[in-house]
């Protein structure tokens, strides 16, 4: 019976001596609480981390970290204004007309053949420690000409143990926009730079005969040494000075010198990734980049989890000591001039769905959180003067919320190489008039955004430039102006229409069959059924059946590319803030197909493309708001988008998460970020105590319901076994006796 008492004691004791130790639903070791780490969560794992060829925003959020730019934009003050990153000084445009001689800066942009950017950056930068850099002491490279042999008990980056390091050079950044042109990486800027960066269009020409002869002799996967063949456009002055040369004027140019795809890469870290052997280990600049910025990732399981660890070798940056007139009250100049980054690691744990992402927040165990439909009564709501704010409950937790107005568009495309859905002909753009109609976005924002974003009435973002509001900026191919607002046309407008595009009440009017369109989409989880849903209920309004097909991302990417979509959704973030850079994803030079640019839908008016061209390159005037009305005019009448909606972020951080200004276009923020890893540790065990008096009572009542059977089965035994004794304690015949 001791026994027992024991077993059932021993749960009890377990429960009791639990209350003292790490936070049971816990997903992150013990022995890391309390530290300077950053948790944070990723749904769709990155394809790319190689800068050349990384385009997405949920690729950036790394690279950002890793890779070093020449330029970036301050954190604080707004509008947007570009800074140095690794420059010693920001460079200035130098215009000079077609006999070489300089231009002064006023001139006529017409007079300028091309524009030259003379880049200094700083001494003493150093790259991250990497097996690349690794020598031995006679100075060769331990790892350049690694055998099969070499690589049999090599399955990470890891594995290689020693690494080295060397200083960043311009030539690093030459040799950066040289990869632009590779042949086998597919740069999804090569086709516009090659339209401004001198000579890039026939380097490309160059590299890929070069590619194609050696392919021959050496296979596929050889390297191939860009250093030998020179680029007129980018070109090295001395070890910490190069020059970019740009055809004609693009003052926007600036602005691609603060993103990935003009940070350096040095030559020995494509040598090294181009070894035989490696790609097939996942040992590639895509898995394992290689930086001078303050984090490196140190851990890549994109099916888990992928880690940044604060890069030893960082060349130190002090945190802004200027910003906008509330940022001092708002407690985030408190750190100025203090060297960063902050925060120690950074890990990134793979949720794909949104409510356990929602509840770890809640528990402490992600530092911030996006508001998603299902959570965002629990999490916000409207003062008397319409202005957002943290419910009360949120506020006990002292849990804060951010907004900022997204220099972002998300849309719904039409592929214009479709023979149904797509073209310029007078059919096809009814049809797709008259879904722009059906498709409802005020109803989306309200039941799936919970209002945060406006319906958008073109491709251009609020805020920037070439975006007009109220009834002049009204899309009237879709809406009327009707008491002082806009008010989307009646269904019967857009159902006259499809019986003009040749689908009276979505049947074919040649063969009579139904009109059947296919949307293609990314993996969705549960939570996103309903509004996959949604948009079907838009296209019955007009008796179209819409057929949803859904893949991950990176095959999604791959169709996109293909042009094997028919209508797909998607958004833009701003690189930069100029209408551009919204303008040009609809730049027939740019189309997906054949050019592998941005216009994903492959749309290409002539009218439309002239007018860009005008446009692109000019400076903010009354000129160039005139011409890129005409363009919008244009894209509206052919409506090769759903505008979609202009979205407004919301974000949730935790009391312990520090320096947080919301900013859009400067994706490096990690650095400014500030953790309070003690204080998160004490909240993270108040809200997550185990409540163990319903266990402790439960138990205690099961052990006093069996006391009753134990005693009863105790008496049995003890009275059998008497009952069994007896008669062996005889003798035989002592009866008789």
């Amino acid at each position: 019976m001791k026994a027992l008492f024991k077993y059932l004691l021993a749960p009890l004791v377990a429960l009791l001596s639990a209350c003292s130790g790490n936070p049971w639903n816990n997903p992150y070791p013990a022995a890391d609480a309390g530290k300077n780490i950053l948790y944070s969560a990723f749904a769709e794992r990155p394809k790319h981390l190689d800068p050349v060829q990384s385009y997405s925003s949920n690729e950036i959020l790394l690279t950002a970290q890793i890779y070093e730019p020449p330029l970036q934009y301050h954190y604080l003050k707004r509008p947007y204004m570009l800074i140095p990153a690794t420059v010693a000084k920001m460079p200035v445009a130098q215009y000079f007309g077609k006999n070489g001689a300089q231009l002064p800066d006023d001139v006529d942009a017409t007079q300028i053949a091309y524009t030259i950017y003379e880049i200094s950056i700083k001494p003493g930068i150093r790259y991250q420690p990497h097996p690349a850099f690794a020598r031995n002491e006679q100075g060769q490279f331990l790892y350049h000409d690694l055998t099969a042999g070499d690589l049999t008990e090599v399955y990470k980056l890891a594995d290689l143990p020693h690494t080295g390091t060397r200083e960043l050079t311009a030539e690093d950044y030459v040799f950066e926009i040289k990869r632009l042109a590779h042949p086998r990486l597919h740069s999804p800027i090569l086709g516009l730079m090659s339209d401004y960066i001198v000579g890039l269009k026939e380097y490309s020409a160059t590299l890929k005969a070069a590619a194609e002869a050696q392919d021959g002799q050496q296979g596929s996967d050889a390297y191939l040494d860009l250093n030998s063949h020179p680029l007129e456009g980018a070109q090295v002055v001395d070890a910490h000075t190069y020059r970019i040369k740009i055809k004609g004027k693009y003052p926007q140019f600036m602005y691609w010198l603060a993103m990935p795809f003009f940070a350096p890469i040095p030559w020995e870290a494509e040598r090294f990734y181009t070894q035989k052997g490696l790609a097939e280990k996942n040992i590639t600049l895509d898995w394992y980049p290689v930086g001078t910025g303050p984090y490196m990732l140190t851990e890549n399981d994109p099916n888990r989890v992928m880690i940044l660890d604060k890069n030893p070798n960082f060349h130190g940056e002090a945190y802004p000591s200027e910003g906008m007139p509330k940022d001092e009250q708002a407690g985030l100049l408190a750190d100025a001039g203090k060297p960063m980054p902050f925060i120690d690691r950074v890990i990134f744990s793979r949720d794909k769905e949104s409510i356990p992402r929602w509840n770890k927040f809640l528990q402490g165990y992600y530092d911030a959180s996006g508001i998603g439909s299902d959570s965002f009564d629990q999490a916000v709501q409207l003062t008397g003067q319409g202005e957002a704010t943290v419910t009360e409950a949120m506020k006990a937790q002292g849990i804060r919320l951010e907004t900022e107005v997204a220099t972002s568009t998300y849309y719904m495309g039409f592929n214009m190489l479709d023979p149904v859905v797509g073209g310029l002909s007078k059919p096809a753009r009814k049809l797709r008039q008259a879904i722009s109609i059906a498709v409802d976005y005020e109803e989306y924002v309200s039941i799936f955004a919970n209002g945060r974003g406006i319906p958008a009435q073109g491709p251009i973002a609020p805020g920037i430039f070439g975006h007009r509001d109220g009834r002049e900026g009204v899309n009237p191919v879709v809406y009327d102006w009707l008491h002082d607002r806009p008010q989307r046309k009646p269904i019967a407008t857009a159902k006259a229409l499809l019986a003009e595009a040749g689908y009276p009440n979505g049947m074919d009017a040649k063969t009579g069959a139904p009109l059947v369109l296919y949307f293609d989409v990314t993996a969705r989880g549960a939570d996103d059924k309903s509004s996959l849903d949604w948009m079907r209920k838009q296209f019955q309004k007009l008796n179209i059946q819409l057929v949803v097909r859904s893949t991950d991302y990176n095959r999604f990417q791959d169709k996109i590319r293909k042009g094997n979509a028919q209508i797909f959704e998607w958004g833009w973030n701003a690189d930069y803030p100029d209408p551009e850079n919204f303008l040009i994803l609809l730049s027939g030079a740019e189309r997906k197909v054949d050019n592998d640019g941005q216009n994903s839908a492959n749309y290409d008016n002539p009218e439309y493309n002239r007018l860009f061209e005008r446009m692109k390159n000019m400076e903010d005037s009354p000129e160039r708001q005139k011409i890129i009305d005409h363009m919008i005019d244009i894209l509206r009448h052919d409506s090769p988008w759903l505008w979609g909606y202009h979205p407004k972020d919301y974000g949730l951080y935790h009391a312990w998460y520090g320096n947080v200004k919301p900013n859009k276009l400067s994706n490096n923020n990690i650095k400014y970020y500030r953790i309070d890893g003690s204080l998160r540790e004490q909240k993270r065990r108040e809200w997550n105590e185990p409540v163990l008096w319903p266990a402790v009572l439960g138990l205690l009542a099961l052990v006093a319901s069996l006391v009753p059977a134990i005693i009863a089965y105790r008496r049995r035994e003890q009275g059998t076994g008497t009952r069994q004794a007896s008669p062996a304690a005889q003798e035989p015949g002592a009866g008789n006796a």
